[in-house]
């Protein structure tokens, strides 16, 4: 089988894949939360099996304390954020009434710089970003519940999910020797360093900054709540778990809290300190939680992320954006590879050259 026909093959082969992902991304969430589960868990299990525990029983013993916390966080909190939705949604008009006066204000002490026609302007933006902004909630929120918690979905995920956790844990190693058995000989080394490169940029992504949002939607919540800021809770939550998208939980929490706080707030003091809480958590996060929890690993480009999790959730709601990352990943490992194939290629450094000369690698 020479080489073109090879790359067809391999091209045919993520067709294929890409075309059945589509066809039953319906069904595929409680699998992939499975999935996403059991990866973010095989390091403890791991441990635990190198001490001589027994596989079925550390994977028992992982999953049972995993979801008695999931569980027990989904108790505490879904009363609190409901009750803060619910006044949220009700409180809303006003709060945007006030906000709406209070820019006015803002806005009176700088016409005197402004012509007529850029007032309005700046007027129709400022309302326009907020209609925006709120179109987009509640579109994600439909989107949210559509694809992926909807009542029968939620009870597949609450049943399917563990059963999926538990074999997929139990059996990893299995499926990993397996699996590198069907490597092709000729390029098998070569397949599993990729492989070993994708692995290495998932893991940083689904633990390391999987551990950074969880990190910072307790610092965020928890802080705002206590300055006083309603819906602190909720903001925090939100702006801490969207943190894995580049800049959008950072900005769109500073935002939304810096608005409330305008809105509850008659003092600049409560303001700039729900300010502050923003500014100290992204220090944290640069400084300390990523360089600690996820490192170098995440070798892609913010804007690849942010496109990635939008492609995905287009073509396959929910289910999509969570695989959208590590399938970006993945991609980003071939194209790496392709490029330095490339580099070293006829094609590249003209078909008399050879590798190392006329500036090759």
């Amino acid at each position: 089988m020479n080489l073109s026909r090879i790359t067809l093959t391999w091209l045919l082969g993520f067709v294929v894949f890409g075309l059945l992902l589509h066809l039953f991304s319906p069904i595929l969430l409680p699998f992939v939360t499975g999935l996403l589960v059991a990866y973010f868990l095989d390091p403890v299990v791991e441990r635990l099996s190198r001490a001589k525990m027994n596989r079925s029983l550390a994977t028992s013993l992982v999953l049972v304390f995993f979801f008695l916390c999931f569980g027990a966080g989904l108790v505490l909190l879904t009363p609190l954020v409901e009750a803060q939705l619910l006044d949220l949604a009700r409180k809303l008009p006003d709060v945007m009434r006030v906000l709406q006066e209070r820019l006015g204000s803002v806005l009176v002490r700088v016409s005197s710089e402004l012509s007529p026609a850029d007032l309005e302007r700046l007027k129709g933006a400022v309302g326009g970003f907020a209609g925006d902004a709120l179109k987009l909630a509640g579109g994600l929120l439909a989107s949210i519940w559509s694809g992926g918690i909807a009542l029968l979905n939620l009870i597949s995920l609450i049943v399917i999910t563990p059963i999926v956790a538990f074999y997929l844990l139990r059996d990893w190693d299995k499926i990993l020797t397996t699996t590198k058995g069907w490597l092709p000989r000729q390029h098998g080394e070569t397949i599993q360093a990729l492989v070993n490169e994708a692995d290495d940029m998932i893991a940083g992504f689904v633990r390391g900054m999987g551990l950074v949002c969880l990190i910072l939607a307790a610092f965020y919540g928890v802080t705002l709540s206590l300055v006083g800021l309603e819906f602190g809770l909720v903001i925090g939550l939100f702006a801490g778990l969207l943190s894995f998208v580049p800049f959008v939980g950072a900005i769109g929490g500073f935002v939304v809290a810096v608005g409330m706080a305008c809105a509850q707030f008659g003092d600049w003091q409560p303001i700039a300190i729900v300010a502050a809480i923003f500014v100290v958590g992204q220090i944290g996060e640069g400084n300390f939680l990523t360089p600690k929890l996820v490192g170098h690993r995440i070798q892609l480009h913010p804007v690849w992320i942010i496109f990635a999790l939008l492609a995905g959730g287009v073509l396959l709601g929910f289910v999509g954006v969570l695989l959208a990352v590590p399938l970006a990943a993945v991609i980003g490992v071939l194209v790496r590879f392709g490029v330095h194939q490339y580099l070293k290629s006829p094609l590249y450094l003209g078909a008399s050259s050879k590798p190392g000369e006329d500036g090759g690698p």
